[in-house]
Parts: C-alpha cells; structure tokens; sequence
C-alpha cells in the first residue's frame, strides 16, 4: 500500500503593522511641513525647574483645600489628624515659595520684569512667578494673544440662526487661576480693578462675568506694561 503524500502549508509572512508612534511621527511631521508653525526653543533648566515648583505648589494648595473640606465634615475625633496633616501641607507650601523665590531671583532678565508686575495692586509673587513661569510670551504678543492663550478670550457659540451666550474656554488653566485669586484680592485695593469692577456690575453684569472681563483687562494691562518696560501707573 503506497504511502499518503504529506502536504506542507507554507507560512504566510504578514507585513509588519505600522507602530502607531510612526503614524503619528507622519502626521507631525506633514503638520510643520503644510501650516510651517515659528519654532520656539525649549525652556532652559532654571525654567523647567520654576514651572515644576509651580505646579508643585497648585499640588499641595489642592491638597490642603480639600483636607480643609473634609475637617469641616470630620467627627470631633478626627480633628487631630486633619490638623497635623494641614501643618505638614502649609510647611511644604511655605518651603516651595523659599524655592521659588531663590529661583527666580537667580534669572537676572527676569529682574525687571518681577519689579513691573509687583508694582501693580492686587499682584503679588504669586501671580508674576506663575507669569513668568507659565507665560514667557508676556509682553511680546498683542493684548488679544496673550488674553487668548490665558484662556481669558470670549468665543462665540452660533449655529445657524442661533445666537448663543459667549464664552472663554481653553488657554493654560494654571494662569487663570492664580489670576482669579489675584483679582478677588484686586478688586478690593486697586483703584482701576475696582472702579471698573464695580462699573460692571452696576451694568447689570453677573459678578462673575465682571471678575472675568476684570481679569482680561489686568492682562491687557500687564501685557503693556511689560512691553513698554513701564511700572504701574494710576492712569492705566
């Protein structure tokens, strides 16, 4: 009986499958090509160094803000612990402004700017360390640039027929909120925050509209100022 033949089935070799990191490699690559975006060069050390004690900072204010929420809610027996770990957050806090402010002291260009931006009211080295941390194009764009990239630039919301509300949406988060800080506090001792503050709402504007538009005209301001190396004055 003669033997069955045997039949081998020769693999089939696939073609590798394109790593989605070459994918999108391509399509960066074909981005700079078509819209050709200014090249920006990358921040030194002492700045990436500044920006990482920033948000290290936001970090432990997150921290100690919601352990002061859960205090409020926490039974009697419980108020020990909350206390200790707060003082633990504010001595962190307190060792990060140390840092920050032997840092910037260090970055002998930023000199004159930190004396512009402290001379305004309402401005302390919170807000111009998180400025020149956050925003080195301050003083270099128009006034609707920088308002833009602060997140602080309304923007339609039409379709068709339909007129919706504007709204500020996007720029970097972390800018807005110290500004937002920096305004409540503003809005109190600077003659021109609160003149135009309270303006608005007498306008009918929701306060919080008015602290927004408030914001947006402190950056147009400081967005001036900066570029005209002028310190405040009770004219701007």
């Amino acid at each position: 009986m003669p033997k069955p033949k045997v039949y081998w089935l020769k693999p089939i070799r696939e073609p590798a499958p394109r790593s989605v990191l070459g994918i999108d490699a391509r399509l960066i690559a074909m981005f700079g090509k078509v819209l050709q975006p200014d090249v920006r060069p990358l921040p030194d050390k002492k700045v990436r160094l500044i920006r990482d004690l920033l948000a290290r900072k936001r970090q432990l204010n997150e921290a100690r803000t919601q352990e002061l929420n859960r205090q409020h809610k926490a039974p009697k027996v419980l108020a020990a612990s909350h206390k200790r770990l707060i003082k633990v957050l504010d001595k962190e806090i307190a060792w990060v402004n140390d840092k920050l402010i032997q840092q910037v002291s260090e970055i002998t260009v930023w000199q004159r700017t930190v004396e512009i931006l402290r001379s305004v009211p309402g401005v302390g080295d919170g807000l111009a360390f998180t400025l020149l941390g956050e925003l080195p194009e301050l003083g270099k764009l128009s006034n609707r640039q920088v308002a833009a990239l602060c997140g602080l630039a309304p923007f339609n919301r039409d379709s068709g027929q339909m007129k919706g509300k504007r709204r500020i949406k996007g720029g970097r988060a972390p800018i807005r909120t110290v500004l937002y800080m920096a305004m409540l506090s503003a809005i109190q001792h600077n003659p021109v925050m609160k003149s135009f503050y309270q303006r608005l709402v007498a306008q009918g504007k929701h306060k919080k509209v008015a602290i927004t538009a408030c914001m947006r005209k402190m950056m147009t301001i400081l967005n001036t100022m900066v570029r005209n190396n002028q310190e405040w004055q009770m004219n701007n």
